[in-house]
């Protein structure tokens, strides 16, 4: 099994809580600035899935980030 990390992804735009699981179960919020955040434990494997989500349903990526702690 892959390491896990938990990883923070921004895109641009506000999308409903309700794609959670779409998206490999990670939180979904919104932030006051428009974007929306998803944050949650992922192996490089479903990371790499979700980054092709985002792509396949033309969000603008604005950042990914691995978060410590």
């Amino acid at each position: 099994m892959m390491k896990q990390h938990r990883y923070e992804i921004r895109v641009e735009g506000h999308l409903a809580t309700d794609w959670s699981d779409w998206f490999e179960g990670l939180t979904i919020r919104q932030t006051s600035s428009g974007e929306t955040v998803f944050s949650g434990l992922l192996d490089q494997a479903a990371l790499h899935g979700v980054l092709a989500r985002v792509r396949d349903l033309g969000l603008v990526l604005v950042a990914v980030n691995r978060v410590e702690g």
